[in-house]
């Protein structure tokens, strides 16, 4: 990473305005997906550089010459749209707004997510707890939540999480399958999509899942749809509680996008936990986006700003962590990294381990 390492090349002035920014941030990013809810973007990408006249727009979207007025001009000083003679056509920032897979599912998860939660980001730090959890329902974490939030919210929440770790399926699946693991531990399957794909890709494994029950009544539910039970199960439990059996000596533990969902406590506990459950010969891979192993700074960005989910929202004690914390509460696990892979998919890192001589 050679980024955050120096001050940043801006002038003051520049830096000011990026100041503006910040402040008016909330404002912006409702302008946004609002241009993108009335189709107003996207009328304005199907005009190409001639652009769209503020009567044009009006007429298509049946909003008010007011309403498309304000959201246009402020589309102007964000960058996402350019003036070309008293029409508004689209910019590049524009552009991935409305065409980038990534910042669909970024905003989406914002905004359903986790918009209205963030307001309480200040009591959520000084707490140590998701005061923001509140909106949906009175519950300690999100966890036990997910199956039940509001369908926009669960939708947003899935479609987020899946973007991330769908991506990096067809590069993971070959390196955890060359050590020939017959039973494979989905420690926190969620919906079960990993589980499936490692049926889909080798015939002859066996996968169970352990994760909370309502969430492993949707993975089950999903397998069962697919034709795949007779390899998956489930293993209902809660990781948080050291008093509950944990599944014993499989071949691979499996943990993908899920130890950032704990405090450092809470993986130390976990990972001891793992590491008692292995045999000599088992192997446990453990998938994240550390923000200091991102290639680009908008990756790091991203990475750091979901951790602000996680403290609002989800738990308020997680985080998306720097790779040395991670490798140093596996090492006090009594685990060591035998492969160490970078740039899997959207930014992941694949720590395989192994319990130590």
């Amino acid at each position: 990473m050679s980024f955050y390492q120096s001050p940043q090349k801006i002038s003051a002035f520049d830096a000011k305005f990026e100041a503006q920014k910040i402040a008016f941030a909330p404002i912006s990013f409702q302008v946004a997906r609002c241009l993108l809810k009335f189709g107003i973007l996207k009328q304005i990408d199907k005009a190409g550089k001639t652009g769209c006249s503020l009567e044009e727009i009006t007429q298509e979207t049946k909003l008010t010459e007011y309403a498309v007025g304000v959201l246009v001009d402020m589309g102007l000083s964000m960058g996402l749209l350019w003036s070309n003679n008293s029409k508004y056509a689209l910019d590049k920032t524009g552009y991935f707004l409305l065409h980038d897979e990534m910042t669909d599912a970024n905003l989406n998860f914002v905004h359903d997510v986790c918009y209205q939660g963030l307001f309480d980001l200040e009591s959520s730090l000084i707490e140590g707890k998701p005061k923001g959890l509140k909106v949906f329902g009175d519950w300690p974490t999100i966890y036990p939540a997910l199956s039940q939030l509001p369908e926009e919210a669960k939708k947003s929440w899935f479609e987020f999480d899946h973007f991330y770790s769908d991506h990096a399926f067809e590069e993971l699946l070959p390196l955890i399958f060359k050590s020939t693991p017959k039973q494979i531990i989905d420690v926190g399957g969620n919906t079960g999509k990993w589980a499936l794909a490692c049926t889909k890709y080798n015939t002859e494994v066996s996968v169970t899942i352990m994760d909370l029950p309502g969430q492993l009544e949707v993975a089950l539910k999903n397998t069962q749809e697919q034709g795949v039970s007779d390899r998956i199960d489930g293993f209902p439990t809660d990781l948080l509680d050291e008093d509950l059996p944990f599944c014993n000596e499989a071949d691979l533990y499996w943990m993908s996008q899920f130890l950032d969902c704990f405090s450092k406590p809470e993986i130390l506990s976990i990972l001891k936990r793992t590491a008692q459950a292995m045999r000599q010969d088992s192997h446990l891979c453990i998938l994240e986006t550390y923000w200091d192993r991102q290639p680009f700074p908008a990756g790091a960005y991203c990475v750091n700003a979901t951790s602000l989910y996680f403290t609002a929202m989800a738990n308020g004690n997680s985080r998306m962590y720097h790779s040395k914390d991670m490798l140093s509460l596996i090492s006090e696990a009594g685990l060591y990294v035998d492969e160490d892979i970078d740039d899997i998919g959207l930014g992941h890192t694949l720590l395989r381990c192994k319990l130590k001589p």
